[in-house]
């Protein structure tokens, strides 16, 4: 079983900060299994955004561990905002964190 969304997500945020990174919620989603999109804001005008990899993929491994996928790469963030909106009125469900970081990619498992 995996951890609810908003255990996850707490978690993901306290490893960021404790990189020195700032970590905040843009939205609240489902508390149990909200789709969680994490934006990583590279402060320098362009964002990347990582969506959660579908979870049938790996359905068969044991590792229960949530898993990312990168869906845009250093876009402007208007079209990181424009891309994210479309996913929220899809999901109103989804949860979007937001992570600044200059160098370095975010604690994810990325596939």
């Amino acid at each position: 079983m995996r951890l609810q969304s908003h255990i996850w997500i707490s978690a993901f945020m306290k490893k960021e900060m404790a990189d020195g990174c700032y970590s905040t919620i843009i939205r609240k989603g489902a508390t149990e299994a909200g789709a969680i999109f994490v934006i990583h804001n590279h402060l320098d005008g362009t964002c990347s955004v990582y969506s959660q990899a579908p979870q049938a993929i790996f359905a068969e491994e044991p590792d229960l561990d949530r898993r990312f996928e990168k869906v845009l790469d250093h876009v402007a963030e208007s079209e990181t905002a424009e891309w994210l909106n479309k996913q929220s009125s899809f999901d109103p469900d989804c949860w979007i964190v937001e992570t600044e970081r200059k160098t370095g990619e975010p604690d994810l498992l990325i596939i």
